[in-house]
């Protein structure tokens, strides 16, 4: 069905024959992960992600995915299934619990998942009314229709599991982030056992983790970082600072370990490196004594080399503590001799961020250790040869690739045909895509609003495309304001006024300034004798950035100010 014909049909309820999965994110994309899936009159929600905002996205703190058609659904939700603790996962749970006007629905994750979410859920009157209801992995529940497995599987964050969905129709395998570590540092094992047990009953659909497709091989275990760890932290002389995601407790743990080996004692730097290592120790999921950590005002008070400092900012995140350190706006200052190191690698569209603050880190002096250097860092994610055993091990007759951007998703559902999935039973859907299964068959058939919603602030306000572009305009080529006074018999009383900011004139700006002013003039008057009925205030606008753009080649943002004398 054409792409049109797609968002022009509406979803109602007699549209709907079989088993709908509905992705509100996280496809095409990295983040804001977010799955409906119903049938008739049942829907179960899987993740409520968030995601990151890039470089154009000026002024945006986050994304989230569109949730209207969940909303105007919302008495059909029988439950919110979280897969695991991160982000693109989780951080979109208060938003759209929020915007509920009849009761919460249930939201179900593991205990560490959960443990973050209560965090999330600051407004007293929301946590109050909304039930957490805390499953451990091979546990079954019943939600509507569906009855729901959850299956372990090994992640970059502990807790993390995947769904075995019972439906009407069929199974469905929706693996969540995933690999096949051998060596978990906490023990848990990807269930391989549950796995294959539903590929023997049979899967309708598996729904597979895409972020490494590319990636040749299998994923490096986590306690392969390891080894590059003690060597950093073992042969370093000063201060170590070392930045990871705060939601990764199992890299913490080893950082933990190797600094208490080598009589370091612990800073922990940051709001959500404290809030969720403290998290962590509480649940038990981070095995360590107090003894060995130290509050940040302390660090004076020991020798530098006996000192590890575990901070944010891998990402390059413009207000993260080490990027502030970088810059010098931070209450910690590197120093010459100080190691630094970057355990974790840059997401897609984070590079010029974190090679920024590497660059003004090494200018001070420190040593910087990164993954570009060292094996610092491994993936959460499987790798090719995983994906092809998730596959192989669930054998589905249908198949749709998801958490990935495009080149993900292809590559995936090429895997997949190598494999002997037909390739009329694989689908590369774009968020909003309606999948309806039937027994006889599986198409696209339509779309539901899918696109991203920025947030600007505090969660209050939606920043809409205008916004954005103003301040795209703005950070590249400034503000001119044009200040005019114009009579009851539509004349221009005096010489405009033009008066800029962070719009740079390469010659006289007093001339610029001038001549614009008389252009202006010149040419509004001659319009305000033509027309009676004019846009004074658009066409100010467009005088003003035509004469901007002959002079400079360059169009700032316009603010008309219109004095109108009675």
């Amino acid at each position: 069905m054409a792409e049109t014909e797609l968002k022009n049909k509406t979803l109602s309820s007699d549209d709907l024959k079989g088993l709908q999965i509905i992705p509100l994110g996280g496809l095409g994309e990295i983040g804001k992960n977010m799955m409906a899936i119903r049938y008739l009159d049942d829907i179960i929600v899987v993740d409520v992600g968030l995601g990151f905002p890039s470089e154009e996205h000026y002024g945006v703190d986050y994304i989230l995915p569109n949730t209207d058609y969940l909303i105007k659904n919302q008495h059909l939700i029988r439950g919110i299934i979280l897969t695991h603790g991160h982000e693109d996962h989780i951080g979109g749970i208060n938003d759209f619990l929020r915007r509920f006007t009849k009761d919460l629905p249930p939201v179900y994750g593991t205990r560490l998942t959960l443990g973050l979410v209560e965090d999330k859920l600051s407004y007293k009157k929301l946590y109050s009314n909304v039930s957490l209801r805390v499953v451990q992995p091979r546990q079954r529940i019943q939600l509507g229709v569906f009855k729901v497995e959850f299956l372990k599987v090994c992640h970059s964050i502990a807790d993390s599991v995947g769904l075995a969905i019972e439906t009407p129709l069929g199974n469905i395998i929706h693996t969540g982030d995933f690999k096949f570590d051998p060596t978990p540092v906490d023990g848990e094992l990807t269930d391989y056992y549950k796995f294959a047990e539903f590929g023997e009953k049979g899967v309708l659909l598996l729904m597979s983790d895409s972020t490494n497709v590319t990636r040749p091989g299998f994923t490096p275990s986590e306690k392969e970082v390891a080894p590059a760890l003690i060597n950093a932290i073992g042969t370093a002389t000063n201060r170590v600072i070392v930045t990871t995601f705060a939601s990764n407790i199992h890299r913490v743990q080893q950082i933990i370990n190797i600094s208490t080996k080598f009589n370091r004692k612990i800073a922990l730097v940051g709001r959500s490196m404290e809030r969720v290592t403290k998290k962590a120790i509480d649940m038990g999921y981070i095995k360590c004594k107090d003894a060995v950590f130290i509050k940040q005002t302390d660090i004076e008070h020991y020798k530098d080399n006996e000192i590890t400092i575990i901070t944010t900012g891998s990402q390059g995140e413009p207000m993260s503590v080490l990027t502030r350190i970088a810059k010098g706006e931070h209450k910690i200052v590197v120093s010459p001799g100080d190691t630094i190191i970057i355990s974790a690698v840059p997401i897609p569209g984070n590079e010029k961020m974190v090679f920024n603050t590497i660059n003004k880190l090494f200018s001070k002096g420190a040593e910087v250790i990164y993954e570009a250097n060292r094996h610092l860092h491994v993936s959460g994610h499987a790798s090719s040869e995983e994906l092809k055993m998730m596959i192989n091990l669930t054998k589905p007759k249908y198949f749709v690739p998801i958490h990935g951007e495009s080149r993900h998703l292809i590559h995936h559902g090429e895997l997949a045909q190598s494999l002997d999935i037909k390739k009329e039973n694989i689908f590369i859907m774009d968020n909003g895509d309606v999948l309806e299964i039937t027994p006889e068959k599986a198409e696209v058939v339509m779309k539901v609003p899918a696109n991203k919603v920025l947030i600007d602030g505090s969660g209050i306000g939606f920043v809409e495309d205008d916004i954005l572009r103003d301040r795209q305009v703005l950070s590249r080529d400034g503000v001119i304001f044009a200040s005019v006074t114009i009579t009851h018999d539509f004349k221009v009383a005096s010489d405009p006024q033009l008066v800029s900011k962070g719009f740079i004139i390469q010659h006289d700006d007093q001339v610029f300034y001038k001549k614009g002013g008389q252009y202006l003039k010149d040419r509004l008057e001659k319009t305000l004798q033509e027309k009676s009925e004019i846009d004074i205030d658009q066409k100010i606008c467009d005088i003003v950035s035509d004469y901007a753009f002959s002079a400079t080649k360059r169009r700032p943002l316009i603010i008309p100010v219109t004095h109108l004398l009675d």
